[in-house]
């Protein structure tokens, strides 16, 4: 085996480097590119125009920001969708039922969109944050090889413009801890097993790179942090010790030599602790380790491996305290190099983007002096370099910028409304009995003869598709064009049609639609006080989703009801019941970035009053059905299994603090979407929702069986049409959906609704899909 000291060649990135950047552009580019595409207003010709310039804008800003241009330290991260689904078109593991598939980019967003009778991939949360990955297939048939080059092609793209990059792949280990079995699998198949064929056509693409000139690889393993993913792999940490043995010793074994089989190796382990799993990888021959200092610990001896120290956080935006992370850098063993936690990918653009004025700043929380504690990408980036300029010449190298970093930690911690003394009041005096509401028996016959549903009684998640007569009357408002009086006339003309539609349709529980929301957490975060929002804010959810987090700076509190006059205008116009819509306290704080000064769960009880008072003024109003919904409660499940029962208790906790209130009559729904859930069913039973409605479309139910194991007898609406599609479901894929969950769960407890709010889809997918949801629920009614 041929290895070399990166030491002493200087090549492992001696200014710093990051794991991975924002791709969608710093106005979102790409996503308006990728859209005209799909919608048929450009060509193929037109998108790869497009990406191009974003990849190239990318590169220009990153060596700007202070990245070396000529060692590796840009991170080629760019994809189109998703970087799993980059994997597997690479490696060609494309399931044999997309049998035909077509070639490039067509195919590519086939596999991630699906195609008239055609399911796309499953999609699930990436670890413990809002980005949602494509689920790779995997069967014993399935083969590998270099099938697609076209992470060369970018890296060559980048030499031609004067930047060699660092090319970024999943690695091997997490790509087959990540894949499900194909259906076509035998029952006890494990993806993980194939590993030994999956690794000779890693080896053949890190031969390509190699010819292109590459001189570092990244290959990203976050699968070796997560406990919850070795468990639904099926795997033992053991086990995976030794394929990381196995996997990196032979890509390890390639030599490096100039001109050899393969550049050198970049390993990274973000979003936690590597563990006991950094012996066998710096045991293999790797070259340099990424390791999250942010959520990790160091390595308490020198590492074979050229240690890159994750001391800057990916996944906050925060302003770093560069003092205590240059301390935490001086204490580790051995030479390092400065690196973020995770990829930027989780974080917007660039602070210095927004343009936040006076008259702004009452409306959506923002003063001149949070811009001063924030750090985005771009902040970032240069956090890494001033931290490696202090690593080279001494802190009095850069003695300003840290000074500067120190002003303001002191100044964010004494501002006012940081910490507010009532909020702290009113947490100190909560009891046991905040938490709790009456037994669940006698709730069900109370909203039985309060709402007089039918068996499978049906209703959607809360949100319609907004038009853009919609977006254009809400941007009106908000830049003040459109006065008060207007605006409300139009949202109320909005929701009168989305009320007759869904009568029209034969919905047995409606919903206003939510035209006046931009977003479920934002439109909240507008309306608490010790939240900010932003301009241009925007990080990628999935695919060409992008969304704005707001910034939980400070104690929160509710100034006045935020949903009630649009949920009793919604009531008066129907005699069915409409469900006042509420986002959690949970997923409030998982779609934020939150302040970190605190302990999360006190800021989720603080989120949780703000709620609890909510739901009180929508009961006052009369509403007789409430959904809090936690799309995000698995989402923040610690990735170490030590860690998960404190968080299960803290944020079951706070979803009962803000709907333990209600009365009896008063059915509360909770939602629940896109993760696994098999762990977590204790803790969706213990929010003690009447109603819970979960992502199961695209899973095809799998997840009603382990509900019925666990002896979940609440309500429940397994989702029986992928909102995340422009497919519209035949009335027999949603009969045959409901079907499986009748015949796995009590009919008596089943709904039927949509996966998801349908916020992103349009009124052609939608009423269609709707109106053969309503047709399965009565087929499947009738044969009870």
């Amino acid at each position: 085996m041929t290895t070399t000291d990166t030491t002493s060649t200087g090549a492992a990135f001696p200014g710093g480097t990051i794991l991975g950047y924002p791709r969608i552009g710093r106005r979102r580019e790409l996503k308006r590119a990728v859209e005209a595409y799909w919608a048929g207003r450009t060509d193929l010709d037109t998108l790869e125009a497009a990406a191009r310039e974003v990849r190239l804008a990318t590169l220009r800003r990153l060596v700007e920001l202070g990245l070396d241009p000529a060692d590796g330290s840009v991170p080629g991260s760019f994809s189109f969708y998703d970087q799993v689904l980059d994997a597997a078109v690479t490696l060609g593991a494309v399931p044999d039922r997309f049998d035909g598939l077509q070639p490039g980019l067509p195919g590519y967003f086939t596999l991630a969109r699906g195609a008239g009778d055609q399911p796309p991939l499953e999609m699930t949360k990436w670890f413990d944050t809002n980005y949602h990955y494509l689920v790779p297939e995997i069967s014993p048939a399935t083969t590998f090889s270099l099938a697609d080059d076209r992470v060369v092609r970018e890296h060559l793209e980048a030499r031609e413009a004067g930047v060699t990059t660092r090319p970024v792949v999943v690695g091997p280990v997490t790509f087959l801890l990540l894949a499900k079995s194909s259906d076509a699998a035998p029952e006890g198949f494990r993806p993980f097993d194939r590993l030994a064929d999956l690794v000779p056509a890693y080896a053949a693409l890190l031969g390509a790179l190699a010819q292109a000139g590459a001189p570092w690889v990244q290959l990203d393993e976050p699968g070796l942090v997560s406990d919850t993913l070795l468990d639904a792999a099926g795997v033992t940490r053991a086990e995976v010790a030794d394929a990381v043995r196995s996997a990196y010793g032979t890509l390890a074994a390639l030599t490096v030599d100039d001109g050899g089989a393969r550049p050198r190796l970049l390993v990274t382990a973000p979003y936690g602790d590597l563990g006991d799993l950094l012996t066998p990888l710096d045991e293999s021959g790797v070259e340099a380790i990424a390791v999250d200092l942010v959520r990790g610990s160091a390595p308490v001896a020198p590492t074979r491996a050229h240690l890159v120290a994750g001391v800057i956080d990916g996944h906050g935006v925060w302003r770093a305290d560069l003092e205590a992370r240059l301390d935490r850098l001086g204490a580790l063993a051995g030479p390092v190099s400065v690196g973020t936690s995770t990829s930027l990918l989780h974080v917007p653009h660039d602070v210095d983007d927004e343009t936040w004025s006076d008259a702004a700043a009452d409306r959506a929380g923002r003063t001149p002096e949070l811009r001063r504690w924030l750090a985005f990408a771009d902040q970032k980036v240069r956090e890494v370099t001033v931290l490696a300029r202090a690593l080279a010449g001494g802190p009095d190298a850069v003695r300003d910028a840290l000074d500067e970093a120190s002003a303001a930690l002191a100044e964010r911690a004494a501002a006012p409304g940081v910490v507010v003394p009532a909020v702290r009041e009113r947490l100190a005096a909560l009891t046991e009995d905040d938490f709790a509401r009456g037994a669940h028996d006698e709730r069900v016959a109370a909203q039985r003869e309060r709402l007089g549903l039918p068996p499978l009684p049906t209703t959607t998640i809360g949100s319609f598709p907004q038009t853009s007569e919609i977006r254009k009357a809400r941007s009106a408002w908000a830049k003040g064009e459109l006065g008060d009086e207007a605006y409300t006339t139009a949202m109320r003309a909005e929701i009168e049609r989305v009320v007759r539609l869904q009568e029209e349709i034969g919905l047995d529980v409606l919903v206003h639609g939510e035209p006046e929301r931009n977003d479920m957490v934002q439109y909240f975060a507008e309306l608490l006080d010790g939240f900010a929002t932003t301009d241009l804010g925007w990080v990628q959810s999935y695919g060409s989703r992008c969304v704005r987090p707001p910034i939980l700076w400070g104690d929160v509190t509710r100034p006045a009801p935020m949903t009630v006059e649009w949920t009793r205008y919604a009531q008066s116009l129907t005699e069915q019941p409409v469900k006042g819509m509420l986002t959690g306290p949970v997923t409030i704080l998982a779609w934020s970035f939150v302040r970190d000064d605190q302990p999360l769960a006190d800021t989720a009880n603080q989120v949780a009053l703000a709620l609890r008072d909510e739901v009180r003024d929508l009961e006052e109003a009369g509403t007789a059905v409430v959904q809090v919904d936690e799309p995000a409660l698995r989402e923040l499940l610690p990735l170490r299994r030590a860690d998960q029962a404190d968080y299960l208790r803290w944020s079951v906790g706070s979803f009962r603090l803000a709907t333990a209130g209600a009365a009896a009559s008063t059915q509360v729904h909770t939602h629940l979407c896109y993760s696994e859930f098999g762990e977590v069913i204790g803790a969706i039973d213990g929010l003690d929702a009447d109603v819970t409605s979960i992502e199961a479309a695209r899973s095809r139910m799998e997840v009603v069986p382990e509900l019925n194991a666990a002896g979940y007898a609440r309500g429940v609406g397994p989702g029986v049409y992928d909102i995340h599609s422009p497919r519209v479901p035949s009335v027999q894929e949603v009969t045959e959906l409901l079907g499986l969950a009748v015949r796995s769960i009590d009919p008596a407890v089943v709904w039927v609704n949509p996966d998801c709010g349908l916020k992103t889809r349009g009124y052609a997918e939608v009423e269609p899909s709707l109106r053969h949801l309503v047709a399965a629920a009565q087929t499947v009614r009738a044969g009870l």
